[in-house]
């Protein structure tokens, strides 16, 4: 072989050596930027994860603009009916019995007797005792039709509908919700009272101070107006008056006829 032909051979050959050496390369550098983005979506992640970690959590519903919505998006109207005093619980009892046996499900959706928890002193001890907010009342959620009207009024114990009796007019929302909301207050208020002392007892113990007794000026005979609570606005006349318990009975003029409901003090104003 000459000189020539030998350095033509050998600059074949470096020439080949090149040409192997790229593909190498590139997939070198492909694999590498393959990594980096691998890693970028990681740190996408991780970030994302971050941000979700920070975020505040939703702040929860307030009970009674919750009670609200829940009670705008229910079906059918709300009723009041007449029912024996003291017997409000025994006829929920017995028309959730006669909605099962008349096939009423469709059209009678809910039965309530509103109730409130009030302090009561007895034996000297103060305690808490749930009591009918309107003695003799007891609401019901439905859609009229005349089997629904006859299940209802047929009810035993139910003397009838307020307003006409057989076309009685359905409560307004804003009154559903005086007569309602209360309930749905105290209860929240209960709730947090006693997450509260939870709370405080696990701190450790502490003296609670007497509530000192408020002296207002009331007096059996007294014409006040009522000014909270679902009785609202109305006049109301004391036949009873607590000044332990801070509360009075009273006779209200609710849907033409005086009924006897208990309020405390800071509920009324005198006339």
């Amino acid at each position: 072989m000459s000189e020539q032909d030998y350095t033509e051979e050998t600059e074949v050959l470096e020439t080949a050596e090149a040409a192997s050496d790229v593909p190498a390369e590139a997939e070198l550098d492909e694999a590498d930027g393959s990594d980096e983005s691998g890693e970028a979506v990681e740190g996408e992640a991780s970030f994302d994860e971050i941000v979700e970690g920070e975020a505040p959590e939703a702040a929860d519903d307030d009970p009674l603009e919750a009670f609200r919505r829940e009670l705008w998006a229910k079906p059918g109207d709300w009723f009041v009916i007449h029912t024996y005093s003291g017997m409000e619980n025994r006829v929920k009892s017995n028309l959730e019995n006669r909605i099962v046996s008349l096939n009423m499900e469709d059209y009678i959706h809910e039965i309530v007797v509103p109730t409130e928890e009030v302090p009561e002193i007895k034996n000297g001890q103060r305690k808490m005792v749930k009591r009918t907010v309107l003695p003799g009342y007891v609401l019901v959620r439905m859609d009229l039709t005349d089997e629904s009207w006859s299940a209802v009024r047929h009810t035993p114990s139910v003397t009838g509908f307020v307003g006409h009796s057989h076309q009685p007019v359905p409560l307004s929302m804003t009154e559903v919700e005086n007569m309602l909301a209360p309930a749905v207050v105290a209860q929240a208020e209960a709730e947090a009272a006693a997450a509260g002392e939870a709370a405080s007892s696990t701190g450790g113990s502490a003296t609670t101070a007497k509530k000192p007794v408020e002296v207002v000026d009331f007096a059996e005979g007294d014409s006040v107006t009522v000014v909270d609570g679902p009785f609202a606005t109305l006049h109301a006349t004391i036949t009873e008056l607590n000044a332990e318990s801070q509360r009075v009975k009273a006779l209200v003029e609710i849907f033409g006829r005086e009924t006897p409901v208990e309020l405390s003090f800071n509920q009324i104003e005198k006339v």
